[in-house]
């Protein structure tokens, strides 16, 4: 990494979404890319072995959600800032990725995206919030809280589908436990069958699915 600039890993599971957003920085002279991820787990090995100072982070990968890798990169990286990239401005996505530990979180589709000033400013301690996400309404039947971190895990896993007895093996839970967060879930959300979890996680960016 060159001195004094600023080190950023890409994640992305779109190559020409990894490549744009490379071009994008690439005429900043304080900003180095330094990697590259296409899924969560590559995403927390590369962070731990690369340190970089900023990742951008897409929020719907496939398997790993940008989500639960947040968490685990802040966990281990508290000093890494994470940038959280969507397609989708629902409210419960930005304050579960703010609750991960995501510094900002920005639209990939924004007319005005400036990529570069947004890494700068998580990277001095600002939060930074796309302004459409600042006007989302409150999804139907959602409680007022929102889902639990652990409920939208489950709900994520769910979504791709695993039973009850995967998901318990996936986050060492027991089956039980696992029951209740679906029923939670469902009850929180205002829906009765598996597979309006499914769309519901599709729609609002919970999960990529290929």
């Amino acid at each position: 990494m060159t001195k004094n600039k600023i080190s950023v890993l890409l994640v992305d599971d779109h190559s020409l979404v990894r490549r744009g957003f490379r071009r994008m920085l690439e005429d900043e002279t304080d900003i180095q890319v330094v990697g590259e991820a296409s899924s969560g787990t590559e995403a927390v090995e590369l962070a731990r072995k690369l340190k970089p100072q900023v990742i951008l982070m897409d929020c719907a990968l496939q398997g790993e959600s940008g989500i639960t890798a947040t968490r685990s990169i802040v966990a281990a990286l508290p000093d890494t800032a994470v940038l959280m990239l969507s397609m989708h401005s629902e409210e419960t996505l930005v304050r579960q990725s703010l609750e991960a530990g995501a510094r900002g979180y920005i639209l990939k589709n924004a007319s005005d995206l400036d990529l570069a000033a947004a890494i700068r400013r998580v990277l001095d301690g600002n939060v930074v919030l796309d302004p459409q996400v600042k006007r989302t309404e409150t999804l139907r039947g959602e409680r007022s809280a929102g889902l639990t971190t652990r409920e939208l895990e489950v709900l994520q896993l769910i979504a791709i589908g695993k039973s009850n007895k995967e998901i318990a093996g996936d986050l060492d839970l027991s089956v039980n436990t696992v029951a209740v967060h679906r029923a939670n879930i469902m009850n929180a959300l205002g829906l009765h069958k598996t597979a309006e979890l499914v769309v519901y996680a599709i729609r609002n960016g919970l999960v990529n699915l290929p």
